[in-house]
């Protein structure tokens, strides 16, 4: 019963995800969802930004300590190890359902890029950045990264195999793909707003507070190894020579 229990809790979280990631992609874009990040609303600027950045706070917050190794220790104490992950992905997902519900929209146009041909390529960009995050995904495993390989492991009999460490395909050139197809996601925008370039800010640089933080856990865990991937490898731009070729990211 508790391996069945754990698969159905894995599968209904990253249901849930699935469902909160696609409205955030329509809430950043501006497309069919009912509340966007510039939908027009009332109230303060100042209140506003402190709402704003009070909910991605909580996010950061949420997301930086669950994912740290300590913390994992601790809370597996509590929650068994096969569903840890969809129990972040769980908070992770409640706490972005969140930022998109209770945002407070600043329609104030900060620049508008008015030709169609320009405007389309901005948009494409940003598309292409949500493509690069999902393949950047599936490249080290998406099921294993939101817990869904955790939750059915016991049930199919499969036991989990040891963080590995591998470059596959675009960590070759990049450390942080995943990274960087959110920053082209949140920045290539042709028109943007005030909210709009808080958010994008606001979650920038938490992107890489979110690297120093990761990369301290890898080199903690994967010593010179991935130290010398990260001399040779750029974080979120390609280095001008030749990526390390041999196996180098966990996942």
């Amino acid at each position: 019963m508790r391996k069945l229990l754990a698969a159905l809790y894995s599968a209904l979280v990253y249901v849930l995800f699935l469902g909160v990631f696609l409205y955030a992609i329509g809430f950043v874009e501006n497309v069919l969802v009912p509340k966007s990040i510039d939908s027009d609303t009332s109230g303060s600027v100042a209140i506003s930004l402190l709402i704003d950045a009070g909910l991605l706070a909580l996010f950061a917050v949420q997301h930086s300590l669950m994912a740290r190794p300590g913390f994992k220790r601790l809370w597996t104490r509590i929650v068994p190890l096969e569903i840890e992950r969809s129990t972040f992905v769980l908070f992770a997902s409640l706490a972005l359902a969140l930022v998109c519900w209770q945002w407070r929209s600043l329609p104030q146009p900060v620049w508008s890029v008015d030709g169609p041909f320009a405007a389309t390529a901005l948009l494409a960009v940003s598309w292409a950045g949500w493509g690069l995050l999902l393949l950047s995904t599936f490249l080290i495993s998406h099921f294993h990264l939101f817990g869904l390989s955790q939750g059915f492991s016991r049930l199919l009999g499969h036991e989990l195999p040891e963080p590995a460490f591998a470059t596959p395909l675009l960590y070759r050139w990049l450390r942080h793909p995943i990274y960087a197809g959110f920053i082209l996601a949140f920045w290539a925008a042709p028109r943007m707003s005030m909210g709009h370039l808080f958010f994008a800010v606001a979650t920038t640089g938490y992107i890489f507070l979110g690297i120093w933080f990761e990369e301290r856990d890898l080199i903690g865990q994967f010593g010179d190894r991935y130290r010398q991937y990260r001399a040779t490898v750029g974080m979120l731009v390609p280095k001008l020579r030749l990526a390390w070729s041999r196996k180098g990211v966990a996942h």
